[in-house]
């Protein structure tokens, strides 16, 4: 094997990462960028007159090679195949001083299922403290199947991870889980730019650095453990279940699940 083929291989997830976010619905990297690119796609960010919307990667091309980079791509493509690509939606949420905390939401379309099509990968070009009015996001809550105007009665919730992070973080959870803003109680903004990143293909075989000598085991660990609230209720026996048929279908398994269960997202 080249040195090329076995750094790109070494970038792609391992079963613990890939069960990790079965279970959570998230994964934080930290990828090595270039000097000074964080402080150019903010500089750039900050010359912007308004908020493009999804034109925001024409405006700011630097972005590209953040979701370039081998370590961002090695995590896509570990969870959406070699053959993933980037959505045509794309945003800068930019949350202003002063500003109110956000409903709880989910970007998804709330359809309580094994699969993965699609993920969020939310870049932060700088620093995120914590009363800057981070992203906070509510682990498991990718299975959960809960109305808007539901989420929106919410406040905090036990076991919600705010996403204090540092420049040049990208955060990629799947499409359905819990999110919102929170407060900024700072002067200044806070960028985070949000792109979306679809699967194309059904799984045939695992697409990350799969050890089948212990994959197994490492997974009768991850798909019990508990998230949350930690209390043992008929919700997690649900979600149990849900994520094993997740990691079966990641592995490229037939999964039987009663049809119209879910979308198909390639229709």
């Amino acid at each position: 094997m080249s040195d090329a083929v076995a750094t790109e291989k070494e970038m792609l997830l391992t079963d613990a990462e890939l069960l990790g976010f079965i279970a959570q619905g998230y994964h934080l990297i930290e990828p090595e960028l270039p000097a000074g690119l964080n402080e150019a796609i903010c500089e750039q960010t900050d010359a912007l007159e308004s908020n493009p919307g999804n034109e925001i990667l024409a405006r700011v091309p630097m972005l590209q090679q953040v979701y370039d980079h081998p370590q961002v791509r090695g995590a896509l493509v570990s969870l959406l195949g070699e053959d993933l690509q980037m959505d045509g939606h794309r945003h800068l949420h930019v949350n202003v001083p002063g500003s109110r905390s956000q409903g709880w939401h989910q970007d998804g379309t709330n359809v309580r299922h094994h699969q993965t099509w699609c993920v969020l990968a939310m870049y932060f070009p700088h620093d995120v403290p914590a009363d800057l009015g981070p992203t906070i996001i509510m682990p498991g809550t990718h299975f959960r199947n809960t109305p808007t105007d539901q989420l929106a009665t919410y406040a905090n919730l036990k076991g919600q991870v705010p996403l204090t992070v540092k420049a040049g973080t990208v955060a990629i959870t799947h499409y359905d889980l819990w999110h919102a803003a929170t407060r900024n109680k700072t002067t200044r903004e806070r960028y985070m730019l949000k792109f979306l990143f679809n699967r194309m293909s059904q799984p045939s075989a695992p697409s990350w650095n799969f050890d089948a000598t212990t994959a197994e085991e490492t997974a009768r660990s991850y798909l019990s453990t508990m998230v949350g609230a930690k209390g043992y209720s008929s919700d997690y026996y649900k979600e149990w279940e849900l994520r094993k048929e997740m990691w079966q279908w990641f592995k490229g398994e037939q999964v039987d699940v009663p049809p119209g269960e879910f979308r198909n997202m390639l229709s």
